[in-house]
């Protein structure tokens, strides 16, 4: 399971890096605006990404929930959200990386931040949600992007392990 954690950090930081590559070439105001999707614009969506992934990370490791919520914007400016972006990758890439086989068959327990209940779960199903909401996600800036545009870039899977061969 580890080596397929560690293929799925690694396309992560692969596809994230293609989406913020064409990103990058929109327009400010087509970057912010509202487009009708669940966190309105593309930068709305790239935001809840890092919330997403801090929050989850944090409860892989133990820690409390920061004092985050999912549509807060952490990074106003673009430039800084890719650097975020970048180093978050990077974070999530080592801490699969320290992961045993018998840390992935374990459980954890957490707490919701949409409610205080607390929630105890293996360790493995909830990793692969992790790497599934970021796919979610990033196929919604997908669209938007291809609205905007008329054109992204493809992010699957396949033509990542393609690449990486």
């Amino acid at each position: 399971m580890k080596a397929h954690f560690r293929m799925m950090a690694a396309y992560n930081a692969w596809a994230n890096g293609r989406l913020y590559d064409a990103v990058d070439r929109l327009p400010e105001a087509d970057y912010r605006a509202d487009l009708g999707a669940f966190f309105k614009s593309v930068h709305g969506t790239l935001n809840h990404l890092m919330v997403g992934d801090i929050l989850w990370l944090a409860r892989f490791r133990g820690q409390p929930n920061p004092p985050l919520h999912l549509d807060q914007i952490l990074h106003d400016d673009r430039a800084g959200l890719r650097a975020a972006r970048a180093a978050l990758d990077a974070e999530i890439a080592a801490f699969i990386d320290t992961l045993t086989e018998a840390d992935i068959q374990a459980t954890f327990t957490y707490t919701m931040i949409t409610r205080p209940d607390a929630v105890t779960e293996p360790i493995a199903p909830a990793l692969t949600h992790f790497f599934n909401h970021q796919t979610h996600h990033r196929g919604q800036a997908h669209a938007l992007l291809t609205r905007l545009t008329g054109a992204a870039p493809a992010l699957d899977l396949i033509y990542y392990l393609r690449e990486a061969a």
